[in-house]
């Protein structure tokens, strides 16, 4: 059983607007970055939007993960097990519900722990995480956030 860290952080230029998300998994001596940008978003998306890739590229199922976010929405909404009341509840009146369904799919594959931690504070990896996530927000080669977007009623 693999001990994994997931350094995740999300980005919105405008909130809504371009966004993107930055996340470093570590595992022993083993590192990899994820980033991707979407056209039209909101930070809140992103922050869990980074989560669930990072939770989706674990192989197998049964390992220990410490996800680290600067996110209180995320952190919060898990740890204090708010998600799953909204889930009983068939997220009526939540937002995100599509991003909240996906991340219950993958969330119980392994032993997942969060910590948050205060962003823009000189953390190492949540610095990092946000350069990703900046970057793939500013970037040229944006994806679709249909869901949001059919929701928001974004027309490009």
């Amino acid at each position: 059983m693999a001990r994994i860290s997931i350094y995740t952080d999300g980005s919105s230029l405008g909130n809504p607007g371009p966004g993107g998300y930055g996340l470093v998994m570590v595992s022993g001596d083993h590192k990899k970055e994820f980033s991707e940008g979407f056209r039209y978003t909101t930070n809140n998306r992103m922050e869990l939007l980074s989560v669930i890739v990072g939770l989706e590229q674990i192989k197998g199922g049964g390992h220990q993960v410490l996800v680290v976010s600067d996110s209180k929405y995320v952190v919060d909404s898990v740890e204090k097990k708010w998600v799953f009341g909204w889930q009983k509840k068939g997220f009526k009146g939540k937002k995100n519900m599509d991003l909240w369904v996906r991340f219950l799919r993958i969330y119980p594959k392994n032993d997942v722990k969060f910590q948050w931690v205060k962003g823009h504070a000189g953390h190492p990896m949540n610095e990092r995480c946000d350069e990703l996530a900046v970057e793939a927000a500013s970037g040229s080669n944006q994806k679709q956030d249909a869901a949001f977007e059919v929701e928001s009623g974004f027309r490009p």
